[in-house]
């Protein structure tokens, strides 16, 4: 794989910095490399195949920006550059342009940038480790050690001797969350807010649709926003933001997540096939532990492995084989979920390894329940039911649910209602695989909520 610098702060691009071979492993365990870099006037052009020659936004009609030569070497060969084809007026393609934006770090760069004696130092969000608990989130420092989310604290200590426990500002990070999402409203996208600290943003009306753009020139067109909406994230809040932009969902999160922390980085439509080859298939949206399993099971490790299958893949995962044939391609006409005829919002967690652990299990209830109650909000909805889903290690999976009487709107309530259906149902005598939460039963929400009738005994019971 190649990946062509384009340096996008002014004057001509410039190719460099040329990478051949496979996607260097990252910390996310993805296959791809993440690079630590400065201000974000750095774009990565992630061409699979050979190195990529944008059209610079603005520039002289066919003029081809410079490039600086790059000597062959048999390790690091200089594949023929190619210049984007414009298509001829009337065969315009649809042209869809969507970036993901995910904050870095987010709960432990609000800590470092509020308490500067923490900036530098390995930073563990969550409970200390001489209690029972788990991360809530851990700084790039931290995580050259091996620490992750969702692990227990001691495990975290164990890994991490010197690192900086923080309890976790859910308040002050859901505040934050509300002014950088402010300031991306604020550019005149459709936004669609998967978290606190990620959405995917259609840009596709930034393109001028007087001015017939192939795929890839379209995406170019956009690469000035996102720079300018980095920018400005950054100098209001004094945070970095990675973005992806891509044609589709699936490619912009794989773009994001490819030049961690304070990346930019655009995949071509060109080279979006040759792109993929080489990943696992676990970087594929869907592609859970138990999916992965089956198909390497079956010999397909990469997505190159799907790519050249013949066979059906319904006989390995059923009726989603068809989309994940799809996704192996690069293909993905998911639209963005606007809060349009959304009939239910839920939120799921498959576990790296089977648990039982409670703390474990109310620490991933309790960010379902922030994560529905912000999109309840977003949307000004309530919901009247509330379910719990859980898998266990042989597959059986269950799901329970209570419809109370009056509205829902609050994540403490969401929490509660699911603790009290786990407890109620007995749902976790052995280790759960998958444990989600979900809300339905939609419906506008009212100005004033009032509690629910038994909401004072649920506040008695231990979680």
């Amino acid at each position: 794989m190649t990946r062509s610098r384009f340096n996008g702060s002014s004057g001509s691009p410039e190719l460099s910095a040329l990478r051949t071979g496979l996607p260097e492993r990252s910390e996310d365990g993805l296959g791809l490399r993440g690079v630590k870099r400065g201000e974000s006037s750095t774009v990565w052009l992630a061409s699979a195949a050979r190195t990529l020659q944008p059209r610079l936004v603005g520039a002289a009609p066919n003029r081809q920006p410079p490039t600086r030569r790059v000597s062959a070497t048999p390790e690091h060969p200089v594949p023929p550059a190619v210049v984007l084809p414009r298509l001829p007026a009337g065969r315009r393609p649809p042209v869809r342009v969507i970036l993901h934006l995910d904050m870095d770090a987010f709960y432990a760069s609000v800590e470092q940038r509020d308490r500067p004696e923490l900036r530098g130092q390995p930073v563990i969000v969550g409970s200390p480790p001489d209690q029972r608990g788990v991360v809530c989130a851990a700084s790039y420092e931290a995580r050259e050690f091996g620490v992750r989310s969702a692990m227990p604290s001691r495990t975290a200590a164990r890994l991490c001797p010197a690192g900086v426990f923080v309890r976790p500002r859910m308040e002050a990070y859901q505040a934050e969350s509300r002014e950088i999402f402010r300031i991306v409203s604020g550019h005149g996208v459709r936004v669609e807010q998967v978290s606190v600290d990620e959405a995917y943003l259609d840009a596709s009306e930034l393109v001028p649709s007087t001015n017939p753009l192939s795929p890839d020139d379209a995406l170019l067109e956009v690469l000035p926003f996102a720079r300018t909406l980095k920018q400005a994230i950054r100098e209001q809040r004094g945070l970095s933001a990675s973005i992806g932009l891509a044609s589709n969902k699936l490619l912009a999160k794989l773009a994001s997540d490819f030049s961690k922390p304070n990346g930019l980085t655009l995949i071509p439509e060109r080279d979006k096939v040759a792109f993929l080859r080489p990943l696992p298939v676990r970087a594929l949206h869907g592609v859970g532990r138990v999916t992965e399993e089956t198909l390497t099971g079956a010999g397909l490790r990469t997505i190159g492995d799907l790519q050249d299958y013949l066979g059906d893949l319904r006989s390995l995962v059923g009726s989603w084989g068809p989309n994940l044939r799809r996704f192996a391609l690069g293909e993905d006409d998911r639209p963005l979920e606007l809060g349009d005829e959304v009939k239910s919002i839920s939120s799921e967690t498959t576990f790296e390894r089977d648990t039982a652990d409670r703390p474990t299990l109310r620490a991933v209830l309790r960010e379902q329940a922030d994560e529905i109650a912000r999109k309840l909000q977003r949307r000004r909805l309530c919901a009247r039911t509330v379910q719990v889903k859980v898998r266990y290690s042989d597959f059986t999976t269950l799901t329970r649910q209570f419809s109370g009487d009056e509205p829902l709107t609050e994540a403490r309530e969401v929490y509660r209602f699911g603790c009290w259906l786990l407890a109620q149902h007995r749902l976790v005598p052995r280790p759960l695989r998958l444990l989600g939460l979900g809300v339905s039963g939609l419906a506008p929400a009212e100005a004033v909520q009032l509690r629910l009738p038994f909401d004072r005994a649920l506040e008695t019971r231990k979680a």
